[in-house]
């Protein structure tokens, strides 16, 4: 999961309205949308998403397919070991921090929590190689908690249509939690994720191709 740049746009602010219609048309696009890290449980979760951190998903899943055969709690991460994960996730970014990290908190998860991932962000973040981000994303997609997690692509999107602009993601997160309508926030961050990955991308974004253009602040669009 990439990492926010910490850019905030000069963009006029969009309206309530706009934002009801904006999530409208994302939701009948896609009315069930879903996060692109495999996984097996709320365990295997928290791990794929802590080895995404400055790495792509599709990198993440092609490491973690053999270990989620093979893992599927923290007593078995442990039974691996650091050297046995280190072979399995070789190919993410800096695998060898995120190996101590996942086996730290596979050992917490164990002495604190009964072996079972908590499902408020307190006990999360204290978690080793878990940030807030990384607490939204898990809160999200494993408890069904309508919470947001700000990564370089809910930044971009937030910033460049006018939605919800900040200099930092805490910013962007807490205007977002304000101004999306409640009913929409339980997909909220998968709706804006994909669309910044695949349609509002950062060096061209496909506005013929977006389905909320009308909508969006950003003076710099693209016509092809």
């Amino acid at each position: 999961m990439a990492r926010p740049t910490g850019r905030a746009y000069k963009i006029r602010l969009m309206k309530k309205a706009e934002i009801e219609e904006f999530f409208t048309r994302l939701e009948a696009r896609d009315p069930s949308p879903k996060g692109e890290l495999n996984y097996t449980n709320p365990f295997t979760l928290l791990v794929a998403v802590v080895l995404s951190a400055q790495a792509t998903d599709i990198g993440v899943n092609k490491a973690t397919g053999a270990l989620f055969r093979e893992v599927s709690t923290p007593a078995e991460m442990l039974a691996l070991g650091e050297a046995g994960l280190k072979q399995h996730i070789r190919t993410i970014g800096l695998f060898n921090s995120k190996a101590k990290n996942v086996i730290a908190l596979s050992e917490l998860l164990i002495a604190e929590h009964g072996g079972e991932v908590p499902t408020d962000r307190d006990a999360l973040v204290k978690l080793p190689g878990v940030g807030r981000k990384t607490a939204n994303v898990v809160m999200n997609i494993a408890f069904g908690a309508p919470t947001i997690a700000v990564d370089t692509h809910l930044f971009r999107v937030s910033n460049r249509t006018g939605m919800a602009p900040g200099k930092t993601p805490i910013e962007v997160e807490r205007k977002l939690e304000k101004r999306i309508p409640k009913k929409f926030l339980l997909h909220a961050h998968h709706w804006l994720i994909l669309h910044g990955r695949y349609v509002c991308k950062a060096r061209k974004p496909d506005c013929p191709a977006c389905v909320v253009s009308d909508l969006c602040r950003y003076k710099a669009k693209t016509t092809v």
